[in-house]
């Protein structure tokens, strides 16, 4: 009778991660970054149909990198979530900690279970408060846990190489136009130092805009506007944010949107 073969439980629980993380680092980066008025999402990806930045709820976004299929099943129940919560208590009951820490129970469990391989997903959960101090922005990695995030944070395949440029040129009370121009600034750096070019048609841009008169907050930046944004923080270093009104588009429905996969 030949011996079981025993993983102890230390190096099983490494190898998961390593396997998670691994599918993790194939997906392109997205970065989150406070700006005066808000919150701005910038994410890599050239599809127009499927989004890696969507709407959860009024104050609320969700961006994530990693298998398409295993964090649009997150949002969605994000989203479910959220309106049960809403519509049960009241509309500023639903937070981003709370929301955080359904998805930190959801991706804790799945990573500890033996039956199941670990979701190859890294999630943001960000909400707009009244004013920056009151911003929330929040990472939950493959495993459950949760970091509590201020200023800029990044996910994906360079996420610590972008993130260490972001440490180093964030500063509080930045613009929209100049927000914008370190994310992009900070995407286009590759693992050797160099650069290369992202146009607007490469980008999906979204932002939480404290700003705005409607009780949603979840705006996206589209076409013309998402390229004179880019042009006036190339050439002029900012603009106001309230710039950006006229041009973005605001989320249909939270339920509709849909996110982008980890290839693109």
């Amino acid at each position: 009778m030949s011996t079981p073969f025993y993983v102890s439980p230390q190096q099983a629980m490494a190898d998961r991660a390593e396997y998670a993380r691994k599918g993790i680092a194939r997906g392109r980066s997205v970065v989150v970054l406070q700006y005066t008025d808000g919150v701005v999402f910038v994410a890599e990806n050239p599809s127009r149909a499927l989004h890696k930045v969507s709407e959860i709820y009024d104050r609320i976004a969700f961006a994530a990198v990693g298998k398409y299929n295993e964090f649009e099943n997150l949002r969605i129940g994000g989203v479910r979530y959220a309106d049960l919560r809403g519509y049960t208590y009241d509309r500023d009951d639903v937070t981003a900690r709370g929301l955080a820490n359904v998805y930190a129970q959801t991706l804790g469990s799945i990573f500890s279970s033996a039956a199941e391989k670990p979701y190859e997903v890294e999630l943001i959960v960000a909400e707009v408060g009244a004013g920056p101090e009151d911003d929330q922005i929040y990472r939950l990695p493959h495993d459950g846990s949760i970091v509590d995030e201020h200023g800029s944070v990044a996910v994906g395949g360079n996420a610590d190489q972008i993130s260490s440029y972001l440490d180093q040129r964030h500063r509080d009370g930045m613009t929209l136009s100049e927000a914008l121009k370190l994310a992009v600034e900070s995407l286009t750096r590759d693992n050797n130092g160099g650069e290369r070019t992202l146009t607007s048609e490469q980008l999906e841009v979204a932002v939480l805009d404290r700003t705005r008169p409607q009780q949603r907050k979840f705006k996206r930046l589209l076409g013309r506007q998402l390229s004179r944004l880019l042009e006036e923080g190339t050439s002029s270093g900012g603009a106001a944010s309230g710039d950006a009104e006229s041009g973005a588009e605001p989320e249909g429905s939270s339920e509709e949107g849909g996110a982008a996969p980890s290839e693109s």
